[in-house]
């Protein structure tokens, strides 16, 4: 069996995504009546949530077969154009997907309808200067500028060498990415703690959260 960066995914992320659940429960306290909006997720990110709130979810492209429940609705839109009214929903939730949408300004954009929408939020992001590439895999390699390590992390990184199961195009993917940096975190969530998940002491990852 081949290994590639979904394995490695598999081998590291439970603990990861324990520990940010358990953050989530935590600070944001959701009820079987609180209405969600999970930006970019999918329903199985939800399996195994012991919580029993409905979640609506937006994306620009679901995998096939995806199918609405009692609980889960799945809608297409964009997360910097967000069609619902202000306070739409109790809580908006979006795991490592500001980063994937374009440059700052579309950021701004981004940041700015999500806080809108929600009352409360809890969105998560790697850490631009942690000092491995989560995407990629890399090591430092994206501490250079961006136009040069998007060109190096296609080769140069454990993504790059180890395709198994892999069939994202590396180009697109290192073009599209925009990581931020703690500073921009506090511009684009003025009214958010920033919470810096750890991992071996140093800072993996930023989560704004929003609990009015």
């Amino acid at each position: 069996m081949g290994f590639g960066i979904y394995q490695l995914y598999r081998a590291f992320q439970p603990g990861f995504r324990g520990r940010r659940i358990q953050l989530f429960l935590e600070r944001i306290g959701p009820k079987p009546e609180t209405r969600i909006l999970d930006v970019g997720g999918y329903v199985y990110d939800w399996e195994g949530v012991p919580i029993k709130s409905p979640v609506t979810f937006l994306n620009v492209v679901y995998p096939a077969g995806i199918q609405n429940t009692d609980r889960f609705t799945c809608l297409l839109g964009d997360g910097r154009s967000l069609s619902f009214s202000d306070n739409a929903f109790d809580v908006v939730y979006s795991n490592s997907v500001i980063e994937h949408v374009g440059t700052f300004e579309d950021q701004k954009r981004f940041a700015a309808e999500v806080r809108r929408a929600g009352r409360k939020l809890f969105v998560q992001t790697p850490n631009r200067w942690f000092f491995i590439e989560p995407h990629f895999g890399a090591l430092f390699l994206h501490f250079l500028p961006w136009s040069i390590a998007k060109r190096l992390l296609r080769f140069l990184s454990f993504r790059g060498v180890f395709r198994s199961g892999d069939n994202v195009d590396l180009k697109k993917l290192a073009d599209e990415l925009r990581l931020l940096s703690y500073a921009e975190m506090r511009q684009l969530f003025p009214d958010c703690e920033i919470f810096r998940e750890k991992w071996l002491g140093f800072t993996k990852s930023f989560i704004a959260i929003r609990r009015a």
